[in-house]
């Protein structure tokens, strides 16, 4: 077997002094270096490198196939780095990998952090919003952000959000002699501070953070009314049963309330409405979440919008459900997919207690009331009945 063409190499601060004797042979066997300009100069390889395009691609490393070749990323190229990106295009006996210490490590290093309970994040090409759902009282967090003025910038956001007394640390060139750590809070830190690829670390106080449960505030949603209820919606993901990893269709999705809480267990959903409005809010929660890549919104007519999908782990249809769309849908079904649909019609009610005779799984009626002040009396404020079937195929 010949030795791999490709050599990936993780790099720090202290440039070659911090390499193992591994990294620094196939940099001195390499005809060309891929990297960027900082990790070239860290490398001193003179007129061999090259600097990545911008933005980044991986065609221009698939190149050199064949010839001795070497790239250069920060810390361990597999997190948050191009390692993966060139791996998964090539044979396993195509790449070698010499990693170096990540920022993260380093920066618990710095801190005395267990890294295994801190969130790590890169958040250098990401929204803040993707930190969101992991705010908590107490939680330790290491993002890695484009430069100081990003660092001031998620300083700002966190304390707009009521995470202001939040302590704050911006790590720069750690491992290399121009290594600097400085502490503030969040809500003093001002001005914008120069550095690039700054690490930031915060240990979050001040807030509350988003809750665990199912069932969100329906306030944390942009709607217009057409929304899945907090208490009907924690029942509808009670029977879709979460797991990380899985697909949803959210059909007729509305605001997209069931797409959020499904994707923040670790899943991935296609949420499909007919209106532009509303699959723009639909939008706009993902977003505000820090989900957008993980929600695909499709403004389109089921079943039709749903031809060139892959077939999901579980579908939520919450409202316009007919026979021509469940037998559409359940025939794109995997065994042991799971169904929830909801009914407010007694049309559809009818079909969910037919779907229940022919299919099994649970049938419940959802009758709720809400109580409203009345002088010094209170008074009771029903909703809708909802009738929920829930079934696995």
């Amino acid at each position: 077997m010949s030795d791999p063409w490709l050599t990936i190499i993780g790099i720090g601060e202290d440039g070659l002094a911090g390499l193992s004797e591994a990294s620094r042979k196939a940099l001195a066997r390499a005809e060309t270096v891929f990297g960027g300009e900082r990790h070239l100069a860290l490398a001193e390889v003179g007129g061999r490198g090259r600097p990545w395009p911008v933005p980044f691609d991986a065609k221009i490393v698939l190149s050199c196939r064949g010839r001795p070749t070497a790239v250069l990323a920060s810390g361990d190229p597999f997190w948050h780095g191009a390692g993966a990106g060139l791996a998964e295009k090539l044979g396993g006996d195509e790449w070698i990998a010499h990693p170096a210490p990540s920022a993260f490590s380093l920066a618990a290093a710095r801190l005395g952090w267990r890294l295994e309970s801190t969130v790590c994040l890169g958040l250098h090409a990401a929204p803040f919003e993707r930190l969101g759902p992991h705010l908590a009282r107490g939680a330790r967090i290491i993002c890695l952000v484009r430069d100081g003025k990003a660092a001031g910038d998620l300083a700002r956001w966190l304390s707009e959000r009521g995470w202001g007394a939040s302590a704050f640390w911006m790590l720069a060139a750690l491992g290399g002699p121009r290594e600097s750590i400085r502490e503030y809070r969040a809500d003093s830190l001002a001005g914008d501070l120069a550095g690039n690829l700054v690490t930031v670390a915060v240990e979050a106080k001040g807030g509350q953070g988003m809750p665990r449960s199912s069932g969100l505030s329906d306030d944390l949603f942009v709607h217009d009314g057409q929304i899945t209820k907090r208490p009907v919606r924690a029942l509808a993901l009670s029977a879709l049963a979460p797991r990380p990893g899985e697909r949803l269709w959210d059909v007729g999705a509305g605001s997209g309330s069931i797409s959020v809480e499904w994707v923040l267990c670790g899943g991935t959903a296609t949420a499909i409405e007919l209106r532009e409005d509303r699959a723009t809010n639909i939008r706009s929660n993902a977003a505000a979440f820090g989900l957008e890549r993980r929600i695909n919104v499709i403004a389109g007519k089921a079943p039709e919008a749903l031809a060139a999908l892959d077939p999901p782990d579980a579908v939520f249809i919450g409202g316009g459900l007919d026979g021509m769309m469940f037998d559409a849908v359940w025939a794109r079904l995997s065994p042991g997919a799971r169904f929830v649909a909801h009914s407010v019609t007694l049309e559809t009610e009818a079909l969910l207690g037919e779907l229940h005779q022919r299919h099994g799984g649970e049938l419940m009626r959802v009758e709720l009331a809400h109580a409203a002040p009345l002088g010094r009396y209170r008074s009771w404020e029903a909703t809708r009945p909802v009738v929920q079937w829930s079934a696995v195929r």
